[in-house]
């Protein structure tokens, strides 16, 4: 096995190694900071919802009140007005939702699908539970998800949703009887559900991952070809030079000419002391002809 040889298999066993190494942790930061991302998302829109509950109930409500023996305006209540605030914004963003999933909701469109339903239970089994995050397939991709309860904590929404008796007329005109009703002082009865999609962040993280190992490849093959140029010129070449020329001093031939021996490397050094052993050799030659 040759010298390049054995350089060279060292070599791909050490980029391999590391190449392993560099891949598996910067596949696992990449797509750590795309979750990351994709929960700022969520996160912001969580936030976004609430601002617009609160607005509705400091700013809007206030001044609907008075209209509601008249006619019921669903814009006064602050779970509708983030749900349509929201469902503007998903008019040109279809994968985002928000919704404020609820077990027995006055909106038939706020009910709780089935995995909603299960977090609502969750919340319901872990009472402290202040928020729950996870992640779902769906049928545009992978998505994750946050939720935070929703809990009946001031008493002025029972005078809703107590009965369908003592709820306002103009809201069961709308909503009817069946539904949204029964509620209970510190009952969770429902969640606030974001979900965001994974898809672009993932594929970002993906293509960034795939093209810094094909750029190490490149930077490795480019090294690996300056490395072996820099071996032939500077150690394969000389070794080779002084072999045959040891050959042909073995054989009595003393003709070939000496190294130069100007430079300070080993390769240098070994050309000097192959001098003085060919001019050694040669005088010892001498004495035993003469």
């Amino acid at each position: 096995m040759g010298l390049r040889l054995k350089f060279n298999l060292v070599l791909i066993g050490v980029f391999a190694i590391g190449l392993a190494a560099c891949a598996a942790l910067s596949h696992r930061l990449l797509h750590e900071n795309a979750r990351a991302e994709v929960e700022r998302n969520a996160r912001l829109m969580m936030e976004t919802a609430l601002a617009i509950r609160s607005y509705t109930v400091g700013q809007i409500k206030p001044h609907l009140d008075p209209m509601l023996a008249e006619r019921f305006l669903p814009q006064t209540v602050p779970a509708y007005a983030a749900t349509e605030t929201l469902n503007e914004l998903r008019k040109n963003h279809p994968e985002y939702a928000y919704k404020e999933a609820t077990l027995n909701p006055t909106n038939p469109r706020d009910r709780a699908s089935d995995w909603e339903a299960d977090i609502v239970t969750s919340f319901r089994n872990a009472d402290g539970t202040t928020e729950l995050t996870g992640e779902r397939d769906t049928p545009t991709g992978r998505h994750m998800y946050i939720a935070r309860p929703i809990k009946i904590s001031n008493p002025a929404c029972l005078a809703c949703h107590n009965s369908a008796a003592s709820a306002p007329p103009t809201m069961v005109k709308v909503y009817g009887e069946a539904n949204g009703f029964g509620w209970k002082i510190n009952e969770i009865i429902g969640a606030q559900v974001v979900s965001v999609p994974m898809a672009v962040p993932v594929g970002n993280a993906d293509r960034a991952f795939n093209t810094f190992m094909l750029s190490l490849l490149g930077v490795f093959v480019f090294v690996m070809l300056a490395l072996n140029l820099m071996l032939e010129w500077l150690i394969i070449r000389p070794v080779a030079r002084m072999s045959a020329a040891a050959d042909q001093v073995s054989t009595g031939d003393f003709s070939v000419p000496e190294f130069g021996d100007n430079g300070r490397d080993e390769v240098s050094v070994l050309g000097a002391s192959f001098n003085r052993m060919r001019r050694s050799l040669e005088t010892a030659m001498r004495m035993i002809d003469s």
